[in-house]
């Protein structure tokens, strides 16, 4: 026998007008598969190094599309923030991003050492897993805030003055330049998520509704935006070698 409860108004399960986030929530799941199926298919257009990194993109942006899929449903159904769908996607996405770092500097024929490949893991797991218990009050939510921004500056030193940082301004223009972009996002678009934690969750100064409306703005810029950075220095790249080759 079924222990469901029925919905007053059946209408009220689905999507409605009147409701932005879960708009937000639709249109970014839609948009997340879309990419995939570009990074996956723009992967055999450009030389063979930058393969792997296209591909990594197109899990990152497929990853989250699954999960904006089940946060989607749950906002529309509970209206709630989907803290433990976002963490869960985030703990796939992110590491994976960190990732990126390590591949186009590989690509672009950089000599990367396996520590800078774990700083930046290190960092993301400290990051996300104090966040996450913080924020589900496992531990005190100030102790796990904390702990989560000294793994965020952890990641941050890497990526600046760190190997990461060193390699990336000896690399091409176009490899600078798309390293220096993902860079900005890690830095400035990432910055969102923090004062989230803060003033929505810590100060409880932002309604559920705009704090997940920011998020789901902040994931479409900082996912799609992120690898689309790869994807243009990648197609630079190897324009670049196949008109040295016709010349």
């Amino acid at each position: 026998m079924s222990t469901t409860k029925p919905v007053d108004n059946p209408v009220d399960a689905f999507l409605q007008p009147d409701d932005p986030v879960g708009i937000s929530f639709w249109i970014i799941s839609i948009a997340m598969i879309a990419c995939t199926v570009f990074f996956f298919a723009e992967a055999g257009t450009v030389k063979s190094h930058w393969t792997t990194s296209l591909h990594t993109g197109g899990l990152v942006t497929l990853v989250a599309g699954v999960h904006y899929m089940y946060m989607r449903e749950y906002w529309v159904q509970v209206h709630s923030s989907p803290i433990v769908y976002r963490y869960v996607d985030w703990s796939i996405t992110v590491p994976l991003q960190m990732i990126e770092f390590n591949l186009i500097l590989k690509a672009a024929g950089k000599e990367t050492s396996a520590a800078m490949f774990w700083k930046l893991l290190i960092g993301t797991v400290m990051m996300l897993a104090f966040g996450y218990l913080g924020e589900t009050a496992v531990i005190n939510p100030w102790i796990g805030f904390a702990f989560g921004m000294c793994g965020w500056g952890f990641i941050l030193s890497e990526i600046f003055v760190g190997e990461a940082g060193g390699a990336a301004d000896q690399c091409s223009e176009a490899v600078a330049t798309s390293f220096k972009t993902m860079r900005m996002i890690v830095t400035v678009g990432w910055s969102i998520y923090p004062l989230g934690y803060f003033f929505g969750y810590l100060l409880g100064a932002v309604e559920p509704s705009a704090l997940n409306l920011t998020y789901n703005v902040a994931d479409f810029v900082n996912k799609i935006g992120f690898v689309l950075s790869c994807w243009s220095c990648a197609k630079a790249d190897s324009q670049a070698k196949v008109g040295a080759l016709l010349g």
